[in-house]
């Protein structure tokens, strides 16, 4: 288990620049399991007029980031992304060039990861209507000629009732069903399987909103695993979390996990 605290922080840059869009983002992670801790520094900049976003990155395992994207300049609803890393310790580059395109009934995307043997290409693509979903989603490996993934999934979607399948690669099945039983009280199932494999995962969770700031969940699932959480938010932009996982196989050998996270919005 681990504990990790987020910032966000925007500002506008002096009045000679009144168009461009500053933004810092902070966030750090300490897992007490492996005494690891990892931190990561983001800026933007935006200049909404012109579409562009440019997004710089830089983490604790000194890998630098650097990140392009135009939106709405080219077509109405297309989205380019030029995303690259540099790790300055290794020397070890990587690329890739994202699209995606979105209207009102179809999401459509590409992403191709450059390399020297051979880029992969992803690609995905969403139509619905009227509450129905049909997603499809690929990858393709050019340096072997080889379907790395081929998913397909369907969704309904109503105001208090959502259902979704899929199927993983011809050969993981899974299903779930969402229902909001009342406005306070939501519940969900969930079901999958995979050919070949006589083992079925079940599992079942409720959430329970106490008040306006204050809710309570419970999760468990076929393997005995149990667990339950509180959510609090303290003020405006503070949030308290704390939760369990219990194995209920093997109560008193241990191995149970306890957790807190604090969230914080300014």
């Amino acid at each position: 288990l681990g504990c990790g605290i987020t910032q966000v922080h925007s500002e506008h840059l002096p009045c000679c620049q009144p168009s461009v869009l500053k933004e810092f983002k902070t966030a750090g992670f300490s897992n007490t399991d492996t005494s690891k801790v990892v931190g990561s520094l983001e800026t933007k900049y935006k200049r909404s007029e012109y579409g562009l976003t440019f997004t710089e990155k830089w983490n604790t395992d000194n890998t630098l980031g650097t990140e392009i994207t135009v939106e709405d300049q080219i077509a109405k609803g297309l989205k380019l992304t030029f995303d690259t890393t540099f790790s300055p310790n290794t020397g070890k580059k990587s690329g890739k060039v994202k699209t995606a395109y979105k209207r009102e009934y179809v999401n459509l995307g590409c992403d191709v990861d450059f390399d020297f043997a051979g880029p992969t290409i992803h690609g995905a693509a969403v139509v619905g209507y009227e509450g129905w979903l049909a997603g499809y989603q690929m990858s393709f490996d050019t340096a072997k000629s080889k379907m790395n993934q081929n998913n397909f999934a369907v969704g309904y979607k109503t105001g208090d009732f959502q259902l979704h399948t899929n199927v993983n690669d011809g050969a993981q099945f899974g299903g779930s069903i969402y229902q909001k039983v009342s406005p306070a009280l939501e519940t969900a199932i969930n079901l999958a399987w995979t050919a070949g494999n006589n083992s079925t995962n079940f599992g079942i969770a409720a959430k329970y909103q106490l008040d306006k700031s204050a809710s309570i969940s419970a999760k468990v699932n076929n393997t005995s695993l149990v667990g339950v959480g509180y959510t609090q938010m303290l003020r405006p932009g503070v949030k308290l979390t704390l939760s369990a996982l219990v194995d209920g196989k093997s109560i008193n050998a241990g191995g149970h996990k306890l957790g807190l996270g604090l969230e914080l919005e300014a």
